[in-house]
């Protein structure tokens, strides 16, 4: 189940990681989020107003 409902709030807030498709929603890169990113990448997964963003340890 896809929880993303394509606000684009992830990709206003770091899109140099994250683009949108032409329907709105998220087109992430893939691999480890470089570490100058990872202060804005977790400040979006806890902004996603659908909740639908994860960050994982690798």
């Amino acid at each position: 189940m896809i929880s993303c409902e394509g606000h684009g709030v992830c990709a206003d807030l770091v899109p140099e990681w994250i683009a949108l498709d032409d329907w709105g929603y998220p087109l992430i890169r893939e691999g480890a989020v470089p570490v100058p990113l990872l202060a804005r990448v977790r400040w979006a997964v806890s902004n996603c107003p659908a909740l639908a963003l994860r960050l994982a340890d690798t």
